[in-house]
């Protein structure tokens, strides 16, 4: 069965939804039951605030039917208990003294519908198919999210953006080829992985894949760590020892965080990658190696060239075949697979049944704008996935700082919101010609326009 089939088949062997029904009236229940017979449904009855509390807890219904006015109890109040318990729940209000402020509090409280008395049963079977629908969708869309995440996986990472299958398009073409190439991109966007991409669509894949964290090794010992040193080179050498070039021989070295690294330990790289020629610390002796060496860093190394930081031509040696990495910012049509990806491992991770997140966490984080990226995706959900005592998430379960940084409003969409339309189509569009080295082809193609209207939008200098 082909992936679209298996996704959104429309036969599938599912129990009939639970329904509970709030009501003190034993004859209003029974005409709920009369007239939903045939429907895919399992009514539930509570009569006061107490059983009902116990079923939404125990059985987890996804619809209550809740009856407004009832002795001793506040509906409204019901209602927000039940939304606190259980944030997913679909609650429809059913009152006979309907009005629009009320209406618009218990949506505002989390209602889902408002239905008043005396209740008819085409309007309440209306009422309850579109629910249906709408909860058939949710399912299919959950297995089709999660079909997507294993259809849209490269290399273990997760993208269906224009962005993203433009560097995954790049990442199949480098691959097979480069000696040496940078990984350019901001903190959090995935350099790693994509380099072990790399190492493992190349040549070199049967090979080692090695990391050097330059900011984990201090300067006086970053000779020593990348080229290993003989007994006696220093005090404390003791014996011999080779070092994570030749550890990475015949496969790849991941040089991480390379803007970091001092003038010095960057001539010795430079001779590494000219020659492909290391001398260990203390000997004379010359050895050659075979490996391949894929830097990163989150920094822009034209400007540290420019300042005298960075040497110009390990810069040019590094930057023959560059990669830059998109922000997650750049990539919202990601976000909702990401968030699948991550929920499903932590639920693994965690021994919990299936984590989900409820449509308002959704909504919430959707609003983000992710500085941190997908490292800070990661992360958020995985102090949810800790922190949920269910397997619904809620914005209540997010991390303190997410929840300040939403509720502060960050990002740049909140200053897109009163731009003019044309001036928020061409800040897009130049982003995205800049992540794309300014190729117009590339560019193009992502944008989903023609070349020619895109000189025409911007014409070359």
């Amino acid at each position: 069965m082909s992936l679209s089939a298996r996704a959104i088949s429309t036969r599938e062997d599912v129990k009939p939804e639970p329904v509970l029904v709030v009501d003190d009236d034993e004859l209003a229940v029974e005409f709920v039951r009369h007239a939903t017979a045939d429907l895919d449904v399992d009514i539930l009855v509570a009569h006061d605030r107490d059983s009902a509390l116990a079923l939404v807890k125990a059985v987890r219904p996804r619809l209550v039917l809740l009856d407004l006015v009832m002795p001793g109890v506040s509906g409204m109040e019901l209602l927000e208990s039940m939304v606190e318990i259980d944030p997913g729940i679909d609650v429809m209000l059913v009152t006979g003294h309907y009005s629009t402020e009320s209406a618009v509090e218990a949506i505002q409280k989390g209602a889902h519908d408002y239905l008043t008395k005396p209740l008819s049963a085409v309007r309440l079977r209306e009422k309850l198919t579109c629910w249906l629908e709408e909860a058939s969708v949710r399912r299919r869309t959950v297995q089709l999210d999660s079909a997507l995440v294993d259809a849209y996986q490269f290399e273990g990472i997760i993208g269906r953006s224009p962005l993203m299958l433009d560097v995954f398009s790049r990442v199949r073409r480098i691959a097979p080829h480069f000696t040496t190439m940078l990984l350019t991109g901001e903190t959090g966007t995935g350099k790693e992985l994509f380099a072990r991409a790399l190492h493992q669509r190349s040549p070199a894949s049967t090979g080692p894949f090695v990391v050097c964290n330059s900011i984990a090794i201090a300067e006086s010992l970053f000779e020593s760590e990348m080229f290993g040193h003989v007994k006696g080179a220093f005090t404390g050498a003791s014996q011999d020892r080779i070092g994570l070039v030749e550890n990475a021989s015949k496969g790849v070295l991941f040089v991480d965080e390379i803007g970091e690294i001092s003038l010095s330990a960057q001539a010795k790289l430079l001779r590494l990658i000219q020659n492909r020629e290391i001398q260990r610390l203390g000997s004379p002796r010359i050895h050659r190696v075979d490996v391949r060496i894929v830097a990163a860093t989150n920094r822009n190394l034209r400007q540290m060239v420019s300042r005298g930081e960075f040497r110009e031509d390990l810069y040019y040696r590094l930057a023959m075949v560059e990669l830059r990495l998109p922000r997650l910012a750049d990539r919202r049509e990601d976000l909702p697979l990401l968030e699948r990806h991550f929920l499903r491992a932590f639920s693994h991770h965690f021994g919990r049944a299936s984590l989900s997140l409820t449509r308002r966490a959704q909504a919430m984080l959707a609003r983000h704008s992710w500085p941190g990226n997908v490292r800070e995706l990661e992360n958020a959900l995985g102090y949810c996935a800790m922190m949920a005592e269910d397997e619904l998430i809620d914005v209540h379960d997010f991390p303190e700082n997410l929840r300040a940084a939403i509720a502060s409003g960050d990002g740049s969409d909140a200053e897109d919101e009163m731009r003019p339309l044309r001036e928020i189509e061409m800040k897009h569009i130049y982003r995205v010609f800049e992540r794309v080295g300014r190729n117009y082809s590339r560019a193009a193609s992502v944008l989903g326009i023609s070349r020619a209207k895109l000189y025409r939008l911007l014409p070359p200098k």
